[in-house]
């Protein structure tokens, strides 16, 4: 039937209601272990600078951020790694670092660069659906992961289903992840977590515990102790001491046998190939925490499978494990110590913060990380017979035409040696090179003389090296800061920051840096530090508490703290800005030197609005500014019910569909199993309509079914169980006319809490 109006009134009652969300999780909100003194006090700092919205922290409305690991660097620093959500959802590329020290000052922060977050959180497009469109990214499915909805960040975020599809494209493995737009179903971003050795290669077929040191007759690099498991009479090629290292055949079980001697040092037999194997990530593990005091590939004591055997020309890393191919003539496993270096080199890079990331920038970043890596863990074993260079993959001759890179002369294959524009859609093995070209150039110099090749730089001038123990520090610590849209300047300015702090008093590690940057055309980027001193004086800055709530008319306080940290003392001004109508903000006192603290009081009028704001404190120094976030709420406590009323007018059928919004004071206060909501519509029929709750996260909760039949207006008070509800925001009241000649038309209302 047609309906030409309606009006409706409706009133949340007493159950309607949301606890606001704390800005930050707290780490003792995860299970994680109890840190030592100074990782406990770079934790705790981490945590109130993530609360507090700190320089690269802020936060808009709705979102939070929970610490997922904190990893030890060098100089005393720790870096905190911070997941962003919103309205409950993770944020895919909303990404925060925090590095702190182990006497408790924030160092510095960086972000994942993302616009404003304003999403609804309701998705249009069904999970079933996203899966569907998901599946149909790889022509050979193994697996599909059951939808999560999360926001995807960047210039303009989205909700979207992020679906992880496990098999194979035409040529290789792939365990894709894939966004779909919850509004349209479009595909929005596809990222792979298998990370290949090299680009274009030929597929070819191909047929009681005990520590110990088994002996290993390699290919590449002779015989050769490797640490393997006894358990009763059998013995596997199994690391007893590094949790995960472990080596097999391909689609098969870890290599055992009776005794402890393994592979014959052939280079067609897989065996052999896993003595490479083994050795080369066991040496990487001692490099990492000798040079780096990093704990295993993960950062936390832990490591991945290898298996090999893949009837690939290639090798590759895929999220979770590493698998070996052969060289296309099929002679020799692609088992180097440098091919196995570079695909363990991805996991350390996946499993620091920011993760894997996406684009071929950071792509190019991740390449060069497992070169990188590959080059150190050659270093450090400084092996007669695979002896210590800068070529990738030269023993390996992976399609007969020597290296597949050179890191101190990346054109030799045709790759770049110098950052340009096109770099962000160059190839990511290709964009490998500007990376490694200033990582030889930080190691060795241009001219590093002693049989070391000589190495052309972008802008004509000569750089002296540090070494690659210096070099591989600095480079560490930069990628500690990295975030899910690293990229080579955001490198620069973390690798000269890690220079600073890791060598103290000493500018020749700092300018080498420098030069190296500006001689593969990675020019100066905005806030890094501009001389080896750091930058002249600094400091930092906390609140405590980072949020408050008042009534209308009341006030609230917090605390703000500032420590030195570096230079001098200096002068600092104290504003806010950001607040709600009728809000008014006083520091007492409004000046004071880095070190000395000032209580910020926040008074609200009666006439301030309900809701919560974010307030930005600013900290005006001498030298440098500082800012952060104060997050407050106003509201009233008492969830007493408040009525708004608006007409709608919806035309004859089959006009357009219409909607329309009204926001309706609310309360915050938890959600329960009788969460009520007071609803008055009046219209000619109330059968055809359907009424649904929408929380915040999406979730629906049926009010009202349509029946067969009814009497005309609707004036009653429903009860939902919303006693598992934990987002916070903006709840929706969904109203549809299902009548036959009504289909389509919708409209919503919005309760804000």
């Amino acid at each position: 039937m047609t309906h030409r109006g309606f009006s409706t009134g409706l009133a949340a009652a007493a159950g309607l209601a949301m606890t606001l969300a704390l800005p930050v999780t707290p780490a003792s909100a995860a299970p994680q272990a109890q840190p030592a003194a100074p990782e406990a006090a770079a934790a705790r700092a981490a945590d109130q600078a993530a609360a507090s919205g700190l320089d690269a922290l802020r936060r808009g409305a709705g979102e939070s951020f929970r610490r997922i690991g904190l990893t030890a660097g060098g100089a005393g620093l720790f870096y905190g790694a911070y997941q962003r959500t919103y309205q409950g959802l993770r944020v895919v590329g909303g990404d925060a670092v925090v590095v702190a020290d182990g006497a408790g000052r924030v160092r510095g922060t960086s972000s994942a660069e993302t616009a404003p977050i304003t999403v609804g959180t309701q998705a249009l497009v069904d999970a079933a659906k996203a899966a569907a469109t998901a599946r149909a990214q790889l022509p050979t499915v193994d697996s599909v992961s059951p939808p999560e909805k999360v926001v995807l960040a960047g210039t303009s975020p989205k909700l979207a289903y992020e679906v992880v599809v496990a098999g194979r494209t035409a040529t290789a493995p792939s365990n894709l992840h894939v966004f779909v737009d919850a509004a349209t179903g479009a595909v929005l971003d596809r990222r792979d977590d298998v990370k290949t050795f090299a680009s274009g290669a030929k597929r070819q077929a191909q047929p009681g515990t005990v520590n110990l040191a088994g002996a290993g007759n390699s290919y590449y690099v002779g015989n050769v102790s490797i640490d393997t498991t006894q358990s009763g009479s059998t013995y596997t090629m199994r690391d007893p001491g590094r949790t995960g290292i472990s080596c097999g055949r391909e689609g098969g079980s870890v290599y055992s046998g009776p005794d402890d001697n393994w592979g014959n040092g052939s280079g067609t037999d897989l065996e052999t190939g896993c003595v490479d194997v083994l050795y080369s990530v066991q040496t990487e593990w001692k490099m990492l925490a000798d040079w780096l005091g990093r704990n295993g590939i993960n950062g936390s004591g832990t490591g991945y499978p290898a298996s090999v055997g893949l009837n690939d020309v290639n090798a590759y890393w895929n999220g979770s494990s590493t698998h070996f191919g052969h060289s296309q003539d099929n002679q020799r496993q692609a088992t180097s110590m440098d091919v196995v270096g570079h695909e363990f080199g991805h996991g350390v890079f996946q499993f620091t913060p920011g993760g894997a990331g996406s684009g071929n920038e950071n792509g190019g970043l991740n390449e060069s990380t497992g070169d990188i890596f590959g080059a150190l863990t050659e270093a450090y074993a400084n092996n007669a017979k695979d002896t210590p260079d800068y070529e990738v993959g030269e023993g390996v001759n992976l399609v007969g035409q020597g290296p597949i890179r050179y890191m101190y002369q990346p054109s030799k294959v045709g790759d770049p040696n110098c950052y340009s524009s096109s770099i962000p859609s160059t190839e990511v093995h290709a964009a490998a090179g500007p990376q490694n070209h200033w990582f030889y150039l930080l190691a060795e110099g241009s001219n590093p003389g002693g049989g070391k090749p000589s190495s052309p730089t972008c802008n004509n001038s000569s750089v002296t090296g540090i070494g690659i123990q210096k070099a591989g520090k600095i480079f560490y610590n930069g990628l500690l800061k990295k975030t899910s849209s690293w990229n080579h300047k955001a490198a620069r300015k973390a690798t000269l920051e890690a220079a600073i702090a890791l060598f103290p008093g000493s500018c020749a590690e700092y300018n080498a840096t420098k030069a190296a940057w500006d001689a593969v055309s990675v020019t100066t980027v905005s806030g890094e530090p501009t001389s080896c001193s750091g930058g002249g004086p600094d400091f930092s800055v906390a609140l405590n508490p980072a949020s408050g709530s008042v009534q209308p008319g009341a006030s609230t306080t917090t605390t703000i703290s500032t420590a030195i940290t570096s230079g001098a003392a200096q002068s600092i001004t104290l504003s806010a800005s950001g607040l709600p109508a009728g809000a008014t903000a006083t520091f007492s006192p409004a000046t004071i030197s880095s070190g000395g603290s000032s209580t910020l009081t926040i008074a609200t009028s009666a006439s301030t609005p309900n809701g919560t704001s974010q307030i930005t404190i600013t900290a005006d120094g001498a030298s440098t500014d500082h800012t952060a976030q104060f997050a407050l709420t106003v509201g009233s406590s008492s969830c007493s019910a408040v009525t708004n009323s608006t007409r709608l007018d919806i035309p004859d059928y089959p006009g357009a569909a219409v909607s329309s919004t009204n926001t309706v004071a609310g309360c915050a206060r938890n959600a329960s199993g009788t969460t009520k909501v007071e609803v008055h519509i009046t219209h000619t029929y109330s059968g055809d309509l359907v009424l649904d709750l929408i929380a915040p996260d999406g979730t629906s909760y049926r009010m009202k079914n349509s029946s067969s039949s009814s009497t005309p207006n609707i004036n009653t008070t429903y009860t939902v169980n919303a006693s598992s509800e934990a987002a916070n925001g903006t709840w929706k009241l969904q109203i549809k006319d299902v009548g036959p000649a009504d289909t389509g038309y919708l409209s919503s209302w919005t309760l804000t809490v």
